[in-house]
């Protein structure tokens, strides 16, 4: 019998919070409520949770501090905020002490499950070896040195483009979902950096269509996809 994934949720309103829950464990979760930051952090030093669900405005311990105190017992587990405080300030604040994502109330439960999965996925493909050098068709990719290389040349590529390109390799064959690309590499979401993305997207294309086989859609509405027949998951690791 497969074990359920554990989900630590911190949310102090009532309503809102046993409505989530149960809205995760119809989806196969095993979701734990707790209603203050302090009896999150219990709980969280007792179980192994999966990921995190946290609200900023909490009694006793706001969502921020459990963030920090969880960060500094384990580096690695994934936090999404969930909270009503949309200012960038706060945004930024909470991917400086380490979110994963950063979801404004109201939201909808399944794009809650769907960022959730998403993430997740980002966490399974870490815990591997980390992949430092990608095969893709007949190019190379070295994200340390950022050069995209053939057999008879290569090309130096920008911070931007390799960073990106990193995030496109990791999640060859499945979708990079543009918002967290965005946060990733640009931190905001906003208009202005969404055109900036769609510009490297535009660039990267350019440098990789000497290969037919290898190719970067678009996924409406979701983000894109970057397309390598001879691979699967995260792409071929090469070894040096």
């Amino acid at each position: 019998m497969e074990t359920k994934l554990r989900i630590l949720l911190c949310e102090d309103d009532e309503n809102l919070g046993t409505l989530t829950r149960e809205y995760l464990e119809d989806k196969g979760y095993r979701a734990e409520l707790f209603a203050d930051g302090e009896a999150g952090y219990r709980a969280f030093l007792k179980g192994k949770y999966d990921i995190c669900l946290l609200d900023v405005m909490m009694p006793k311990k706001d969502g921020f501090q459990l963030a920090a105190d969880i960060r500094a017992v384990n580096a690695d587990v994934p936090i999404i905020f969930l909270t009503a405080r949309a200012l960038k300030e706060d945004v930024l604040e909470g991917f400086k002490i380490g979110a994963d994502d950063y979801i404004t109330k109201p939201f909808s439960m399944e794009e809650l499950v769907l960022r959730i999965e998403a993430i997740l996925r980002r966490v399974k493909g870490k815990k591997g070896k980390d992949v430092t050098v990608y095969k893709l068709g007949m190019f190379t990719f070295d994200t340390q040195r950022q050069v995209l290389f053939t057999a008879d040349r290569s090309e130096n590529l920008t911070t931007k483009e390799s960073e990106l390109l990193s995030l496109l390799c990791a999640h060859a064959n499945e979708v990079l979902e543009r918002n967290f690309a965005l946060k990733t590499i640009w931190i905001d979401d906003n208009y202005f950096n969404a055109r900036s993305m769609d510009v490297y997207i535009t660039k990267l294309r350019k440098k990789l269509r000497d290969d037919p086989t290898i190719e970067i859609i678009n996924i409406h509405g979701k983000g894109y996809k970057l397309i390598i027949p001879e691979a699967e998951g995260a792409g071929e690791e090469v070894t040096q």
